[in-house]
């Protein structure tokens, strides 16, 4: 079994506690099953967000499900860059899984669909 990173992002209408959970628990809730990831695998989840979100930390809604009580989460701010998509939650998952580097799904929903078109989106 490898450490492998899952990304993902997603953007949301409006900075508003709601907005900011749901798209949180829907992002993190596709890069899990797109990956066929167990929340007993995951080493933690690392959270970012545009500085135009500051109504609630996305990992809060994450944690408020019982199976990830003991996971470690962390939100941070991403710096401000010119012309840089606003409204925006990045994830980064870190876990243990028997996969290959180049068959990692990462998730881009809504307005970061093209963030990475390098990498295979979901």
């Amino acid at each position: 079994m490898a450490m492998r990173g899952f990304r993902g992002a997603i953007t949301v209408d409006e900075n508003s506690k709601e907005q900011i959970g749901l798209a949180a628990r829907q992002l993190v809730t596709k890069i899990l099953s797109q990956n066929e990831l167990h929340v007993e695998n995951i080493g933690a989840i690392i959270f970012s967000t545009t500085e135009d979100l500051t109504a609630a930390f996305p990992s809060t809604a994450i944690r408020q499900r019982p199976a990830f009580r003991l996971v470690p989460f962390f939100d941070t701010r991403e710096p401000a860059v010119e012309n840089s998509l606003p409204l925006c939650i990045r994830v980064l998952i870190l876990a243990d899984i028997d996969r290959a580097q180049n068959k990692i799904h990462h998730v881009y929903l809504g307005g970061a669909k093209n963030l990475r078109p390098d990498l295979e989106t979901s």
